[in-house]
């Protein structure tokens, strides 16, 4: 494992792929998540020489097919996902990660399954045509997942249940977050396949709010509150072999008030904390 930069994720701003692994390299971090979009419009050679010189890898990039929204829009970026693909297979880069809603007015659990593996499983194929893997978070706060009439996949094994689905090339996005509000134990993590895990985020959640009562929008930086087992939760996944990007998002006004230098070394301290906790290198 290795800790990465994804400065939007703290509310941060970079101007581009130069300044965001500037900035990821003068705080220690060894990855960097970016945007495919801008990497295949630079070229995949310039990018890597680029991210070569500040000593700071590439590590994942955001899943940029719009499977949510309507047709039109759909088949529109699912016909740019192969030069895409191409890119990340020329950059080495095979790990790219999106989330699901938990929940709907309109579907079924069923028929949300059901148009979920209809739009995702083309794009996986594409992917796995690159070697590259998609992983999927399942967001688990029963604050949102019910929500609304119909509730959606919100636990780790309805989650694989649906990766099993939409392609072998498909696991999860981990967040501790999520592990945490679902209930879940290290055991759940150490019984995964290192495969199956493409992308993690590690949050930490306020303290003095039941489980069930955590609101998804409102977490902290790992190891903030100590309410979360982070030490744990990488333990598990040190333990199963996983060898990706861990990042932070924790959706903190907190940090987001912070001005950017600010906010992106108190991110790294945090994660350094936590990873020197579950006994990392």
């Amino acid at each position: 494992m290795f800790r990465s930069l994804s400065p939007g994720a703290i509310g941060a701003s970079v101007e581009n792929l130069a300044d965001g692994l500037d900035l990821a390299a003068r705080h220690g971090f060894a990855g960097y998540h970016f945007s495919i979009s801008e990497v295949a419009a630079m070229g995949a050679e310039e990018a890597l020489a680029l991210a070569a010189r500040k000593g700071v890898r590439l590590s994942a990039w955001g899943f940029p097919v719009d499977f949510r929204g309507e047709e039109a829009a759909y088949q529109a970026s699912l016909a740019q996902l192969p030069e895409l693909a191409k890119v990340a297979a020329a950059l080495g880069v095979r790990r790219t990660a999106t989330w699901l809603m938990p929940t709907s007015d309109e579907l079924t659990y069923q028929e949300n399954f059901a148009f979920h593996v209809e739009r995702l499983r083309p794009a996986a194929a594409v992917l796995a045509d690159e070697g590259v893997r998609l992983g999927l978070e399942y967001v688990a706060p029963k604050t949102l997942w019910s929500s609304k009439q119909y509730e959606f996949v919100h636990t780790m094994e309805q989650m694989e249940e649906l990766c099993q689905a939409v392609g072998e090339n498909v696991g999860f996005l981990l967040d501790s977050w999520h592990w945490y509000t679902a209930h879940e134990t290290a055991e759940d993590v150490r019984r995964l396949r290192p495969q199956q895990v493409v992308d993690v985020h590690v949050n930490d959640a306020p303290a003095g709010v039941e489980i069930d009562d955590q609101l998804d929008n409102v977490r902290d930086l790992p190891g903030a509150t100590g309410v979360i087992d982070i030490a744990t939760f990488l333990s598990a996944l040190q333990h199963i072999g996983y060898d990706g990007p861990v990042m932070v998002e924790p959706f903190s006004e907190r940090v987001r008030a912070m001005k950017r230098e600010e906010a992106v070394a108190a991110t790294a301290a945090a994660l350094g904390r936590v990873w020197e906790q579950a006994g990392l290198r």
